[in-house]
């Protein structure tokens, strides 16, 4: 993705609401109280003993990496763990989802989704499971189409052959701007069990800014798609505005919300997502001090990160980068970084795209050299399960 804003992009559909990236070069509760955002009291509190301590990770961590899970993987971009231990992956060109068995590493093609348009930045992006899968078996998924950014959802039927497993994709949100650049893409089901969208501007800037428009948001929606109960404005899909290109999203051990995103030339962000928070662009882009805009809690320049997928595990947020191949830590104190944010693996396994938790002190690492800006090797692109502290 080029580094400066885009001025010519696809045609996009505009969902009209009614209330209410460095590049790749590399829920709420009525009245605007957010749920997912704010921590709860402990039970067991009295209420002399005021609020529970915070307990600050150390200032450094550590990373290892425990072994391949998989290899050969083409233009991989999220990723969904299962139940059984196993891995669905999405591939961005292909518009494929695989099944990984997390102690093999054999592939299995679980079948192609219909309607994506692989082009340039867009394609078959995010995956996540829904909140109730064990019983519905729904695999939701953001991708390109032709004419828009979209979120479906798909029956898994493992009983079927292997490339027949998918069912037909549900449109749950469509309209969402495409661009060559700049899709957004990232999808994650909260604690709130809420659907949360990361949507790019698609390299029309003014489009972060318009109150009409899902570009350049975090959105919050029900498992149908709908705006989400006590959203900041009623009957409107969006949580969040004055994002470039929003590629990470994750929550801590609290249930505050925490989002990657690509600046242009200067800055990367990592913020503490807020219902009705504005984060600046195109206006500001990093930490600006104006009032009017949220400042991120972290920024890289862009040559350092231009980061995508993260995840919460060990008192840190674990944010991939692209364009500066190497996986940051940055360890926190409430909504604030506790220490400097630390780097690991610079350079050793080229561009990191996904970071997802795998439990306790695990994580499951998706490479991405084969995404058209990376230098593959025999064997990209990767599936690594690292030990963090």
């Amino acid at each position: 993705m080029q580094r400066r804003a885009v001025s010519a992009v696809l045609a996009a559909a505009v969902l009209v609401l009614t209330a209410a990236c460095s590049s790749e070069g590399g829920g709420g509760s009525p009245g605007g109280t957010d749920t997912a955002a704010a921590p709860s009291r402990p039970a067991a509190q009295s209420p002399s003993s005021g609020p529970a301590a915070e307990e600050t990770p150390p200032s450094t961590g550590t990373v290892k990496v425990v072994r391949t899970v998989a290899e050969d993987l083409d233009s991989p971009w999220g990723l969904a763990p299962l139940p059984d231990g196993d891995l669905l992956v999405s591939s961005r060109d292909q518009g494929t989802i695989l099944r990984v068995d997390g102690r093999t590493g054999k592939k299995t093609e679980l079948g192609e989704v219909p309607g994506v348009s692989a082009a340039g930045e867009g394609g078959l992006l995010g995956i996540a499971l829904s909140p109730d899968y064990a019983s519905d078996h729904m695999v939701y998924a953001y991708f390109t189409s032709a004419s828009d950014n979209r979120v479906v959802r798909m029956l898994l039927d493992e009983e079927k052959p292997a490339g027949e497993q998918l069912g037909a994709p549900d449109t749950i949100f469509r309209g969402i701007p495409k661009g060559f650049v700049h899709n957004g893409g990232r999808i994650a089901f909260g604690p709130d069990r809420m659907l949360y969208v990361g949507t790019g501007e698609s390299g029309e800037e003014g489009l972060s800014q318009d109150e009409d428009s899902t570009g350049g948001k975090i959105l919050r929606l029900t498992p149908e798609g709908e705006p989400a109960p006590g959203n900041p404005s009623p009957d409107s899909p969006v949580y969040s505005s004055g994002h470039r290109n929003v590629q990470g999203l994750a929550w801590d051990g609290k249930q505050r919300l925490f989002a990657a995103e690509f600046g242009q030339d200067t800055w990367d962000e990592l913020n503490a997502i807020k219902p009705s928070g504005n984060y600046g662009w195109p206006e500001a882009e990093g930490r600006s001090g104006d009032s009017g805009f949220q400042d991120p809690i972290a920024q890289w320049t862009t040559d350092e990160a231009s980061p995508s997928g993260i995840a919460y595990a060990e008192g840190s947020i674990w944010m991939a980068g692209l364009g500066g191949e190497r996986l940051w830590r940055i360890p926190l104190k409430g909504t604030e970084a506790s220490a400097d944010p630390q780097s690991f693996l610079e350079g050793d396994h080229g561009r990191l795209r996904t970071v997802v938790a795998a439990g306790g002190d695990r994580l499951w690492l998706v490479t991405s050299e084969t995404d058209g800006r990376g230098s593959p090797g025999d064997g990209d692109d990767r599936i690594l399960e690292l030990r963090v502290s």
